[in-house]
């Protein structure tokens, strides 16, 4: 047994850790875990616990179902809170084979293939996302209400309610996992609230949104509210979005998006790879808002981007290049929601940005006014195109993607594309409320 699992092992022993989660992912984005007791844990840090992978959706058929969790020690954490049954830690895992090969269904494996693709081209990307949920009350059987517990908006000082404990209990549960929170406060809805932590390299960005998402949920609960990341949960009122920062790093830690002498002080670097966030963006949106709900919140008037273009000034394109140069320089992809899956997601946006600088992209000028106010007419001449409506038309960009197909590899891009057309589907079938209050008088 290695240096670093016996180093867990006897911080177990000293904290009293009396179980393990084994973390991991679905396609969908779910989390899942394998729980194990303390007499299991060498076997757990060994790589050798197995689960049954037919029982998850896009995994694997049921006669090659067993499938190994191979824990990365660096993700090692206790959660800082305690039962009668002592302290739980948690590993996030890959997925593996029986024989320990890759499985290649397993999302962290394919972004760590596309963060390998980035190596081999000289780069690390960095990513730092700023992700938003809503707290909603809960009825009296313990159902999630979409009823607000505030009336709070955005960058509210005063404590009005047990939704702004909350969110400091949330930031402090988070700190004691190793989280570098940069600013927690409440957004422009009511019951809308931002924690965004400090960025860090793709994999262990993805790691620390998954954390945050079960964090967030676990301690709302606390406090008798629901914790969602669905990305439109009320109408007529903002969205949740991860807007996600990007950049790349070379090896001996320079800035690559940064260049002094260069237009906007944008490297050739950094022009190509937003070109090439522009050029795939209308595919990768079926990943990085992967929901029939995420395109309620892309429309007009509520702040979310629709528009393919990017800005120095403005946040009415999809990417804002924000004003900070130097070490700091990066750009703001402001398309994704929480609720996608942060491994896929990382990989589609990265995978588009190297596809932009190997083939030389070039991102175009800033599109610096307002598009949200520009007529039909402008956008076109601009060559401003809308992103996809709706979760189909996204999902038919997607298929005709060969660099988002390579990067997701053949077995997650084929579930993907089946699970997602499989949820509009059954959406298009349902006759909704505002149909009957439109159509059934009047026809």
């Amino acid at each position: 047994m290695g240096h670093r699992a016996q180093e867990i092992l006897a911080r177990c022993e000293e904290e009293g850790v009396h179980f393990l989660r084994l973390q991991f992912i679905d396609i969908d984005g779910i989390i899942k875990n394998v729980e194990v007791p303390r007499s299991q844990f060498e076997k757990a840090l060994d790589g050798q616990i197995m689960f049954d992978g037919s029982s998850i959706e896009g995994f694997t058929r049921i006669e090659e179902s067993d499938m190994l969790l191979v824990p990365d020690l660096d993700t090692f954490g206790i959660f800082p809170w305690e039962s009668e049954q002592g302290k739980v830690g948690r590993l996030i895992c890959d997925i593996a084979n029986p024989d320990g090969s890759p499985f290649p269904g397993c999302p962290r494996t394919a972004l760590k293939r596309v963060v390998e693709r980035a190596h081999k081209m000289g780069y690390t990307m960095m990513a730092g996302p700023e992700a938003e949920f809503f707290l909603f009350n809960l009825s009296g059987e313990g159902e999630p209400l979409p009823i607000t517990h505030d009336s709070g908006s955005y960058f509210d000082l005063s404590p009005l309610d047990r939704g702004e404990e909350g969110r400091r209990d949330i930031t402090l549960a988070l700190e004691a996992m190793g989280f570098e929170v940069e600013a927690a406060h409440h957004e422009v809805a009511p019951g809308q609230h931002e924690i965004d932590f400090k960025y860090a390299d793709a994999v262990t960005t993805a790691d620390n949104i998954v954390t945050f998402r079960f964090i967030v949920k676990k301690v709302a609960l606390e406090y008798g509210l629901h914790a969602t990341f669905m990305p439109k949960p009320l109408a007529g009122m903002n969205g949740s979005g991860m807007h996600t920062h990007q950049s790349l790093f070379t090896a001996d830690g320079e800035n690559a998006f940064y260049d002094p002498k260069g237009k906007w002080q944008l490297s050739k670097v950094a022009r190509g790879y937003i070109g090439g966030l522009l050029k795939h963006a209308r595919a990768f949106v079926a990943v990085t808002n992967p929901l029939v709900n995420s395109y309620k919140r892309l429309v007009p008037g509520f702040e979310a981007p629709v528009n393919v273009a990017w800005s120095e000034k403005n946040r009415s394109p999809m990417i804002r290049v924000p004003a900070r140069r130097g070490e700091g320089t990066r750009c703001e992809v402001r398309v994704p929601d929480p609720s996608c899956n942060p491994y896929l997601a990382m990989a589609v946006m990265l995978a588009s940005g190297l596809d932009g600088i190997e083939k030389d992209m070039d991102c175009g000028e800033p599109v610096n006014r307002n598009i949200f106010e520009m007529s039909m007419r402008e956008k076109r001449r601009l060559k401003i195109v809308q992103l996809p409506a709706n979760l189909e038309e996204a999902l038919n960009f997607l298929e005709k993607d060969t660099v988002l197909h390579e990067a997701l590899g053949d077995h997650i891009y084929q579930h993907f594309l089946h699970n997602k057309r499989r949820e509009w589907s059954e959406y298009i079938q349902v006759i909704h409320p505002w149909e009957r209050r439109r159509y059934l008088d009047r026809y």
